[in-house]
């Protein structure tokens, strides 16, 4: 059995498609699903409740880590997967996430193929994920997907999740190159935000996330993945000539969004993007 663990703060309008178009394909007993939800407003925990086989967990504050962590007492089994509510993963994508951490590779943690959804985005939210879903930062790393798996010797490799929003960049930090790995075979679709200001809303709560995620780890002694604020410009856009309008666009955008990230408490609120949501 694998268990799934879904973080949920007011996630009533995704919730209910992210959990049948999982367990649509999923034989009897497969999946161990625990819906943690955590300083809800609306009706996520009824929702999630409605879909047959899913059990439901609830935290009174509104907290990502605090949910995971609810979730992970709950959960019965390994692998387990984190999924967040807002991603759609089907049952054949969570059976290959869970085989790829268990077998003898070494491969204790996965997480799908990124893929961004830029449809009808304006402009300039275009050109930042045209430069973004370059970066070779995303390769073979477990952030940005909004799913990742751990094997039982993975999830042992700390305590609980701490109480900051980047959880998988910590979880990215845990495990050496060969212990972690992209499947390529499964996809994970990430919507974009549907207007530039919220993408700025967005990158300047996760960037003060990161950083505080940074500074907490370096003083536990665990190695977070540096930032190499020029790889946009060495990586991706000098090796593609025709990526300058959109290189130019895109440090604008991430110049603004460090300012706001100074001005954004790490812990304020959830660093997602509501637009997505609407």
């Amino acid at each position: 059995m694998v268990s799934i663990v879904v973080a949920a703060h007011n996630e009533a309008t995704v919730i209910g498609r992210t959990l049948r178009h999982l367990l649509a394909g999923a034989e009897l007993g497969e999946f161990d699903v625990v819906v943690a939800a955590n300083g809800c407003t609306d009706d996520t925990a009824g929702a999630a409740r409605a879909v047959p086989g899913v059990r439901v967990v609830e935290v009174e504050r509104a907290s990502k880590p605090a949910a995971l962590n609810a979730g992970d007492a709950a959960a019965a089994s390994f692998p387990r997967i984190y999924l967040d509510a807002d991603i759609t993963l089907d049952a054949a994508g969570a059976r290959a996430l869970a085989a790829a951490v268990s077998g003898p590779s070494g491969v204790i943690a996965a997480a799908p193929r990124r893929v961004l959804d830029v449809k009808g985005r304006p402009l300039l939210v275009r050109a930042y994920f045209a430069v973004n879903g370059r970066l070779p930062a995303f390769r073979d790393a477990l952030f940005g997907r909004g799913a990742i798996v751990l094997s039982k010797d993975a999830r042992a490799r700390f305590d609980e999740f701490p109480d900051q929003f980047a959880d998988d960049l910590f979880l990215d930090a845990l495990f050496a190159v060969g212990e972690k790995r992209e499947i390529a075979a499964v996809r994970s679709v990430v919507a974009t935000p549907t207007r530039t200001a919220d993408l700025l809303r967005r990158l300047g709560r996760v960037r003060s996330a990161n950083t505080t995620l940074r500074e907490v780890s370096k003083n536990a002694g665990v190695a977070v993945r540096p930032v190499r604020k020029a790889s946009w410009l060495v990586d991706v856009v000098l090796p593609r000539p025709w990526l300058w309008p959109a290189g130019a666009c895109y440090a604008a955008l991430t110049l603004l969004a460090e300012r706001r990230a100074r001005r954004t408490p790490a812990g304020a609120a959830w660093a997602r993007d509501e637009s997505t949501r609407s």
